[in-house]
């Protein structure tokens, strides 16, 4: 039974490593990610391939700034994880992590929102020029 027990953690491993090879699920998540376009220049917005002239310029700017500021807010959100973890029972520390942590999250949502509403505005302008 101990030998049993001695190998069964080993076992374990090498069901774990070999069972996903059965599914054979990778062929339709390649054709999954076939199906997904690239996202420049358009970064994901429907309706940007529509616009030119001085209106795609401008929907090309703004989504630039968005995932720069996105990648940002990521950082922060690291930096606050980090200095409230990093307290050691230091209460002023930690206060500050958690508002760096709460300020980070604010700004990811305020940025998925300018996304969500840059998008809509986009697909409404494409639409009426079609």
């Amino acid at each position: 039974m101990k030998k049993i027990l001695l190998y069964l953690p080993s076992l374990i491993a090498v069901m774990l490593a070999v069972f996903p090879f059965f599914a054979h699920a990778q062929s339709e998540i390649n054709q999954g990610m076939m199906s997904i376009k690239s996202p420049f220049p358009s970064f994901g917005i429907a309706g940007s391939t529509t616009l030119t002239g001085s209106a795609g310029l401008i929907t090309n700017i703004i989504r630039m700034l968005l995932l720069i500021a996105g990648a940002i807010a990521v950082l922060f959100v690291i930096f606050g994880g980090f200095q409230y973890l990093t307290s050691a029972g230091n209460a002023e520390q930690a206060e500050k992590g958690k508002t760096t942590l709460v300020n980070a999250i604010i700004g990811i949502v305020i940025i998925i929102l300018s996304y969500v509403i840059i998008n809509v505005v986009v697909n409404l302008v494409a639409f009426n020029r079609a």
